[in-house]
């Protein structure tokens, strides 16, 4: 049997707390040892002290426990050694005497600044402090009431959880499916701003998709909401990977899931594999992107398409691809993104090897077609990489518009098929372009080799500093203002990519597991190139010595000549006779390629996090001035911020400490009006989630 009390708070390791309304009570390893009655404040503060003086806990647990600082325990210490009980006892709080600024003192202050005497000379003449004058001036002296309102009940700075040791026995023995979040009221908790959050991410449907797709686990402690809710509370702090738990205090995490600790690493590796080994991730990756297609249909207008390159540095052999940003050929493995006209994140797959976004545009519209329904037509926009005119026909063809930059050698528009445009952004930003647009047709060839022509606009921007044209292609038929600057909203993308690198851990690789490769697909014949350069390094030896020779060639070499012109030929003709291509299995019978279901569960983590910021980052812009430079880093400040919670009838009511500075915190405080319409429940509990900022 547990010694300590049911619903006490832990001192030390000897020592627990129970208070309640009647009073309190404190146990020495299991028994009790002092206590006090409910309002007797020398009794509580006796018995913090004989803590510390019999040695049974520190001046710090004590403070932590009792709710006070450790100088003020030290403080009560000293008292307790000099005056006994006496000592103990609160002495009166305030002013000892009456207040200077009496009614007819503040009416001469306010006859002296209206005459335009400085603040100096008046508090010199009254004889009051300058603060008293400036307090005369801003406001009236109320009279003091006879009594003041009795206080509301405080929180106790940093609480921690009560523990949850019976239910995570429970839990091994198979009887509890999931521990049941609860709220731990304390005033100060750390990371407790996280839960700004949590509208957001309802509204992304990440918690009740995933049960839905991965179903209800087996009987443990941590259920897949405590998972999946501490992969998103660690991503907000900074800590994307699930080693980078182990660098955060799992009560301050626990808290946020209403529980007594957040599972340790180890915990979340287990079960992230478990989940795994569902094969399941694409099934949630689809659901994800369907609620999101469904919320946003606005921005589902456009679809912004790319490929990201993961490199690889285990000791796998691995298929190597291009990493643009390192310049150079290496093991990776190529996600295909695709997001909306925000740049959101809308899902994501593994591109199977050899990976080419020109390859992946069918099933880019395969899929999104299974998402906007057969009576939409919406723009697939990306870059170079995925060039190809024939891609583009079979694009139209199967209802999309296409929005791409030109590739290739381009003739220069004359000056004058420019003509300004002006308008705004969706934000309300002004735009000016000079813009041309003209028809054109591109010829390319089909898979027979005949000559074809893809017919389609040229919309053409000129940089009127540089003299730069930059020729974008599409076959939407809008303005020209329009296509140009959605063709330049694909840097929101890219954008994208480069804020979940730097604080989503986007090229983490999860896991290092590997299955086998498609032994069927063809790859480059490794034995093509070297033969065929041998055959070219003979033919040009061959070149320099008969260039050498007299011509005709005497008649002594005559026969080396031809054993030489043979011996070439049979070179050239093998290097031909090998085949460009080689089915995989037969070079490589044992290759193999990284398993992504695990990383595919972070990555949908990943995005509907960042989704969910992205929300709260819009719903921000109208109350700062500098949202557009500085509104993640707000939000990032106000995520990682301490915040009291209380449970106040229904409700659970998070108030978030003051920002760095005080346009911040205003920002914050409307912030946290626009998320209280949203009545969000906090996750497994009836507690309608209320926001507030504390005052400075």
């Amino acid at each position: 049997m547990p010694l300590r009390p049911a619903g006490s708070v832990r001192v030390s390791d000897a020592a627990d707390l129970v208070e309640n309304g009647e009073g309190g009570a404190v146990f020495l390893w299991g028994m009790a040892a002092w206590c006090w009655d409910a309002g007797d404040v020398v009794g509580r503060r006796l018995s913090a002290v004989q803590l510390v003086e019999t040695g049974a806990a520190t001046q710090v647990e004590v403070g932590m426990a009792f709710g006070a600082s450790e100088p003020t325990v030290q403080r009560w210490c000293a008292r307790w050694r000099s005056d006994g009980t006496d000592g103990l006892a609160p002495g009166p709080k305030g002013p000892t005497g009456p207040s200077k600024l009496t009614e007819d003192r503040v009416a001469g202050i306010r006859a002296l600044r209206a005459q335009g005497a400085s603040m100096e000379a008046i508090a010199t003449a009254v004889g009051v402090s300058r603060d008293s004058v400036s307090r005369a001036l801003s406001a009236t002296v109320a009279p003091a009431p006879a009594r003041p309102a009795a206080p509301p009940p405080s929180l106790v700075p940093l609480a921690r959880p009560e523990p949850r040791e019976e239910e995570r026995q429970a839990a091994r023995r198979g009887e509890l499916a999931e521990a049941p979040p609860v709220v731990c009221e304390g005033a100060s908790l750390p990371l407790a701003g996280a839960l700004l959050v949590l509208p957001a991410l309802e509204a992304t449907g990440l918690l009740s998709l995933s049960e839905q797709v991965f179903g209800k686990a087996r009987a443990a402690f941590y259920g897949l909401r405590s998972l999946v809710l501490s992969m998103v509370f660690a991503m907000l702090v900074g800590e994307p990977r699930a080693e980078g738990v182990t660098r955060l205090d799992p009560t301050d995490v626990g808290r946020l899931l209403g529980l007594d600790r957040a599972p340790e690493v180890k915990t979340l590796r287990r079960r992230l594999e478990a989940l795994a080994r569902q094969r399941r991730s694409g099934a949630l990756m689809l659901a994800l992107a369907r609620r999101h297609v469904e919320r946003s249909e606005k921005a589902s207008g456009i679809f912004y398409v790319d490929g990201h390159v993961r490199a690889y540095h285990g000791g796998a052999e691995l298929p190597k691809a291009h990493v643009t940003r390192m310049r150079l050929s290496m093991p990776a493995g190529v996600d295909t993104w695709v997001a909306d006209a925000f740049g959101d994140g809308v899902l994501c797959w593994t591109a199977p090897p050899p990976a080419g976004l020109v390859g992946e545009l069918a099933r880019v519209a395969e899929t999104v077609r299974g998402l906007v329904g057969p009576e939409r037509r919406p723009t697939i926009c990306f870059d170079r990489g995925g060039w190809s005119p024939a891609a583009f026909a079979g694009l139209e063809a199967a209802g999309f518009d296409v929005l791409t930059y030109r590739k290739g050698p381009v003739v220069p528009e004359p000056r004058s098929a420019f003509s300004e445009h002006v308008g705004t952004d969706e934000a309300g930003r002004p735009l000016s372009y000079l813009l041309g647009d003209r028809r054109v047709r591109i010829a390319y060839r089909d898979g027979r080799r005949r000559r074809r022509y893809f017919a389609c606009r040229q919309v053409t921007r000129l940089d009127p500093e540089s003299g730069h044209q930059t020729h974008v292609v599409t076959t939407r038929d809008d303005a020209p203002l329009t296509v140009a600057h959605a063709m330049f909203s694909r840097w929101r993308q890219e954008n994208f990519f480069r804020y979940l690198l730097a604080h989503y851990g986007l090229d983490a690789l999860d896991s290092y597991a590997l299955v086998p490769d498609n032994l069927d697909r063809s790859v480059p014949n490794p034995e093509k190139k070297p033969a065929a350069a041998e055959a070219a390094e003979a033919r040009r030896r061959l070149a320099e010595i008969e260039a050498r020779l007299a011509d005709p060639v005497p008649e002594e070499l005559e026969e080396a000549h031809a054993e030489a012109v043979e011996y070439v030929a049979g070179l050239t003709a093998a290097a031909r006779a090998l085949p460009a291509r080689r089915r995989l299995g037969d070079l490589h019978p044992d290759a193999e390629v990284h398993d992504g279901e695990r990383k595919r569960i972070h990555d949908a983590v990943r995005m509907a996090t960042y989704n969910a910021e992205s929300a709260l980052v819009r719903l921000l812009a109208p109350h700062y001035a500098r949202a557009e430079d500085e509104a993640r880093s707000l939000l990032r400040e106000a995520l990682r911020s301490p915040a009291d919670l209380q449970v106040v009838g229904g409700e659970l009511h998070v108030r978030v400490n003051a920002l760095s500075a005080p346009r911040r915190s205003r920002a914050l405080a409307a912030l946290c009006r626009d998320l209280d319409e949203t009545a969000t429940l906090y996750p497994g509990t009836g507690y309608v989630l209320r926001f507030s900022v504390k005052e400075p």
